[in-house]
């Protein structure tokens, strides 16, 4: 039952980490600002890179370039509102657009999780199946199951979202989260959320343990088939070809079900743990993604090298023409 004299409200307001100190507000919205600076900027040489290469037109950068773009935008979502509340204190947001804001994480997370699927149903095919590779997966296909995950990735958050905004809203509305996602605005509903609550985690673990259950049977066969090669050299060589994108898929997956199963189970923790544990997953893989295969991929490193030089050529040449005038 609602309360007879309740009120809607307008607005929420993102509190970030309750037990932080106000000394150290400046130092937080610092740290947030270098992530949400070096994942764009990261991000962005990749997607250049992918553009203007044509040898990078090759289905594994293409799954690459789509998670680069789904990153790019989650931390444009999810940072800049956290950074304005430590840094100025503007941790106000208007009622509709958390709501909009809730959809869009929740988005990027489910779409996350599918180019992560994709992404690991191509190192299946090239691994276990290496000499229908060209056949099975080419650009175009790529290009289709990208597109496919870009457009299912709606369906999810939208149910959770239309779910969670039939509810009353009367206060308390302080959100103990970096950002508007699901569980904190509904736990702030005047009303009973239990169906909502139901029915987001049900939607939640379904679009987390699909893609994770396949990601697991793929690696298991890829795993199987590596050890079956004679050649110790060529077992590292694809061990270390898919030994990143398993660091990053646990990343990604582990701490997120950790979160949910907790949270359905009403297990009590730490309010600070469980937004770092949020933001573990959240903000770490696009950090981190770009530069570990920039680092990781010869072709890229190549890539790289040969623009370095044309550079240093071209500064050297009109240094030189300088001097000559």
């Amino acid at each position: 039952m609602l309360p007879k004299n309740w009120t809607t409200i307008t607005e929420f307001i993102i509190v970030g980490f309750p037990g932080l100190h106000p000394d150290y507000y400046g130092l937080v919205s610092a740290i947030f600002f270098i992530v949400y600076t070096t994942t764009v900027a990261g991000n962005t040489v990749f997607l250049v890179l992918f553009i203007t290469s044509e040898s990078l037109r090759k289905p594994m950068y293409i799954i690459l370039a789509s998670l680069a773009m789904s990153d790019m935008c989650f931390s444009t979502v999810a940072l800049p509102k956290i950074i304005a509340r430590y840094w100025f204190n503007a941790g106000a947001t208007p009622f509709h657009a958390c709501f909009f804001q809730m959809e869009l994480i929740h988005y990027f997370g489910t779409l996350n999780s599918l180019i992560m699927m994709i992404m690991a149903l191509d190192r299946y095919v090239a691994i276990c199946y290496s000499l229908r590779y060209q056949t099975v997966m080419t650009n175009r296909i790529t290009y289709i199951l990208n597109a496919t995950a870009w457009a299912s990735a709606l369906i999810a958050p939208t149910i959770a979202t239309l779910h969670t905004q039939q509810l009353p809203y009367c206060g308390p509305k302080l959100i103990i989260q970096c950002y508007c996602d699901h569980i904190s605005i509904t736990n702030l509903a005047c009303a009973e959320n239990s169906k909502q609550m139901l029915v987001a985690l049900c939607v939640a673990l379904l679009v987390l343990l699909l893609p994770l259950a396949f990601i697991i049977y793929s690696y298991c066969h890829i795993i199987a088939s590596v050890m079956r090669l004679s050649s110790s050299q060529s077992r590292w060589k694809s061990f270390a070809t898919c030994s990143t994108q398993l660091c990053i898929i646990a990343l990604f997956y582990v701490p997120r079900c950790a979160v949910y199963i907790a949270s359905f189970l009403q297990i009590q923790i730490s309010r600070d743990f469980r937004i770092l544990l949020i933001l573990l997953y959240s903000l770490v893989p696009p950090l981190i993604n770009p530069f570990i295969y920039c680092l990781r991929t010869q072709e890229i490193r190549s890539i790289v090298s040969r623009w370095l030089s044309r550079q240093r050529a071209f500064r050297e040449t009109s240094r030189i023409n300088v001097i000559t005038l």
